[in-house]
């Protein structure tokens, strides 16, 4: 049973930054790809940021320049650093994994970006 489990996430200015952790239960290795995505409140959940298994990068162009997405095969954990946060950043963020069994979530982190 693969378990995601983020953390980092805060109460924050607008301007600042913070650094999500998303720690898996097993080797990162097996997922074909690894997801943050984030929900606001009234909104649907969306996709920011991808990393595949061969380590390429995607991040969605509405946080482009400011979020980076990474990762530590070491430590199993996928990051999201995330700079210069807007209030629009506000929202709940998630994990998602993929493999070929199925799609695994995390629980989520409170992100919050106070104007």
């Amino acid at each position: 049973q693969v378990q995601l489990v983020e953390s980092g996430g805060g109460l924050v200015q607008a301007g600042g930054s913070l650094r999500l952790s998303c720690a898996a239960s097993g080797s990162i290795f097996s997922f074909n790809a690894m997801h943050w995505y984030r929900q606001a409140p009234g909104n649907e959940r969306e996709r920011v940021a991808t990393i595949t298994s061969d380590g390429s990068t995607n991040v969605r162009n509405f946080v482009k320049g400011r979020f980076t997405i990474s990762r530590d095969t070491a430590k199993n954990t996928m990051y999201l650093q995330m700079n210069s946060l807007k209030s629009e950043d506000t929202a709940v963020y998630y994990c998602k994994a993929v493999d070929g069994l199925g799609n695994y979530w995390g629980q989520g982190t409170q992100v919050t970006v106070s104007s």
